[in-house]
């Protein structure tokens, strides 16, 4: 079956333009077009996409608010790429904490549109280690710790918590492996476990609430 991608955005000529690089490839189907907020929640609703590319500026009801329901009704079942014109957008942290698997700039080429699609449709998150450790370590300082958050790290044994310490860094497997003086394959499934424990769907999400946490902190 191919991927089925939903495209969100206010401008039809960005729609347009999405929509034809992704129809370039046989394993990738357009489902249909959102043209504010509103309407991606209600066009998710009903045609199940795997992949929504969501605009954060949309009149009405915004990309930020838009992910935050599609994630809540759809789950893991469909995965959210934000599009955003600027490299650490305001909003990007907060689609992040809404549920949204990564983001890309508006301008990129057209094959990491198409890399990314995949990527999100495969279960993975978009955002590299180093990017993530940027962008959520200069966010985060505008949230402070959250109680609920911390009580999920309760699950966690030491050598998890070490190890999502390590991946909010921006470490990536090969370089915990090294750190903690462990084999790749061991590191691999600390990172699974850690990612059921908290019930997060990716590496991103997990930084994220690391952050939240206090477990890490922005600069530590």
């Amino acid at each position: 079956m191919p991927v089925s991608v939903l495209i969100a955005d206010d401008q039809a000529l960005v729609r347009a333009g999405f929509r034809a690089i992704l129809e370039t490839q046989p394993d990738l189907k357009v489902v249909g077009e959102a043209v504010d907020g509103r309407d991606a929640v209600d066009l998710a609703r009903v045609r199940r996409p795997d992949v929504v590319l969501m605009d954060i500026k949309m009149p009405g009801l915004d990309g930020l608010e838009a992910t935050r329901r599609v994630v809540a009704e759809a789950g893991d079942a469909t995965a959210v790429l934000i599009l955003t014109t600027f490299d650490l957008d305001e909003y990007v942290y907060a689609a992040l904490r809404a549920g949204a698997s990564g983001f890309l700039l508006k301008d990129a080429p057209p094959e990491q549109l198409i890399a990314a699609v995949h990527t999100l449709a495969g279960g993975a998150a978009l955002i590299a280690p180093a990017i993530t450790k940027r962008l959520i370590g200069q966010f985060a300082r505008v949230s402070p710790p959250s109680g609920a958050s911390a009580a999920a790290l309760e699950a966690l044994t030491p050598r998890e918590r070490e190890v999502l310490v390590l991946i909010a860094r921006g470490r990536s497997n090969r370089e915990i492996a090294s750190e903690l003086v462990l084999s790749e394959a061991t590191v691999k499934t600390h990172v699974k476990r850690v990612l059921a424990k908290l019930a997060v769907r990716d590496r991103v999400h997990a930084v994220v609430l690391a952050y939240e946490s206090g477990l890490v902190t922005p600069g530590s």
